[in-house]
């Protein structure tokens, strides 16, 4: 089956931006590559007469239909998969994509799935706390110096995604766990591991997040998270039975 991107399953999601002419200028980059939808988060000092002056009369309706969150967990919850833009590398940042390529893979995922392309502060980018969301983090090239402004960011990652939509593909991709499920997993992993003292209590994000980095590695979908998640209260339950029998067999 030849598919194409579904662009209504697209979002470009802005985590506090500075600049509200920013936002107009992603809004406008949004409206000519035909993305679905525009997402800021915690937007700092935003004010929609300068973001409509940027987006000129064009993409007045996007920056009119943005959706405001206040975190970004709640705002990525009911995306599938999420794409991280960055242009620091190593650390947590060692496998980092092109944008055509991201593009190019987005043709089969965006069928089921909604997609968010996500971009940092423009003075710091994204943070290691908010790249831990990501299935994939894309770097766009440059030359010596690499500091884009967030619009040049947002435009050339909707340009690949467009220029992506005009070719077929024939690859199914189905429907992965959200951010929600995905979330949800990842407390109740942490809650068990914690417990049964295979992560230290003191630090355990840091041991969680190589278990994020494997997760999204492999895509889940709901029905696996269901399963793990299954695991982690059959492993509860049955630590909480010992604990029970241990203490009948005390008194």
């Amino acid at each position: 089956m030849s598919c194409r991107i579904n662009l209504d399953n697209i979002a470009i999601i802005l985590h506090q931006p500075r600049y509200s002419e920013n936002i107009g200028a992603a809004a406008r980059a949004v409206r000519n590559m035909g993305i679905g939808r525009l997402v800021v988060v915690d937007p700092q000092n935003y004010d929609v007469d300068r973001a409509l002056k940027l987006a000129t009369h064009v993409a007045s309706d996007v920056v009119e239909q943005i959706e405001i969150y206040e975190n970004l967990k709640e705002a990525l919850s009911y995306y599938s998969y999420v794409v991280g833009t960055t242009a620091r590398l190593g650390g947590q940042r060692q496998v980092v994509s092109t944008p055509s390529k991201v593009a190019e893979n987005l043709v089969t995922i965006s069928r089921e799935n909604r997609v968010a392309i996500l971009f940092g502060p423009e003075d710091r980018g994204l943070k290691n706390e908010d790249i831990r969301y990501c299935h994939v983090l894309v770097s766009i090239p440059t030359a010596e110096f690499s500091s884009l402004n967030l619009a040049q960011s947002v435009m050339i990652m909707c340009y690949e995604v467009f220029i992506a939509d005009l070719q077929e593909k024939t690859q199914f991709t189905p429907r992965f766990a959200t951010i929600h499920e995905l979330e949800g997993m990842y407390d109740q992993l942490k809650d068990i591991l914690v417990r049964i003292n295979y992560i230290n209590p003191e630090n355990p994000d840091y041991w969680l997040d190589k278990l994020r980095h494997f997760f999204n590695r492999m895509q889940l979908r709901a029905k696996e998270v269901s399963i793990i998640r299954g695991i982690c209260r059959q492993i509860d339950w049955y630590g909480r039975k010992r604990f029970n029998d241990g203490q009948k067999n005390g008194d």
